[in-house]
């Protein structure tokens, strides 16, 4: 769900394509790409398995789980990405549209790879520029009606969006103490990774 910060935490090209890959993959399919984009599979499970088991990620959960229960955790990965695309001490507003830009053009190059259902919502990534609009509200907002029409058991009107306007602040102070510990994390597996080659 929160397609930005996947992209985001990635240190070349293949990690990008494995990272966006593996919510489109079976697990038994990840040894028939090439090692960089295994690599960012690899990654997006630790980046996943890290994010459920930090503190401020539990915290965040409980804006959202009165509405959605079980469910909260996708609306923080929505959210997060929303912090993230307005964090400007990690790239600058020009910098994360040149990063937006890259992912398409990297995802496009590497098409191959690409099953049919991913193709179509690339397509309408690109078209919309999620991962840049995600800094908006109406961004954020698309999204997170976007996940509650996906979800089979909840309604499509619950008022998710509200509790994300009305928790920002909440929601703020758990990224802040969440997302340099993941950066340090991912940081510390790519250096695995990379020793492994």
């Amino acid at each position: 769900m929160n397609f930005l910060a996947h992209s985001f935490l990635t240190f070349n090209d293949g990690q990008i394509v494995g990272q966006f890959l593996e919510d489109f993959i079976r697990n038994k399919d990840r040894y028939s790409f090439p090692k960089d984009i295994q690599d960012g599979i690899t990654l997006h499970r630790s980046i996943d398995t890290f994010t459920d088991s930090h503190p401020a990620i539990h915290e965040a959960k409980k804006v959202f789980s009165p509405l959605v229960r079980l469910y909260a955790g996708a609306f923080v990965d929505v959210s997060m990405d929303y912090f993230l695309a307005n964090d400007f001490s990690l790239n600058s507003l020009k910098g994360w549209k040149e990063h937006s830009l890259k992912v398409y053009r990297v995802l496009n190059e590497h098409e191959r790879f690409l099953s049919e259902n991913f193709k179509k919502m690339l397509a309408k990534m690109e078209h919309d520029d999620w991962l840049f609009n995600y800094r908006e509200d109406w961004g954020i907002k698309f999204s997170i009606q976007n996940v509650l029409n996906k979800a089979k058991y909840l309604d499509k009107d619950i008022p998710v969006f509200q509790a994300f306007l009305d928790n920002k602040e909440v929601l703020q102070k758990c990224y802040d103490d969440f997302f340099p510990d993941l950066l340090a994390h991912v940081k510390a597996e790519n250096a695995r990774l990379q020793l492994q080659k």
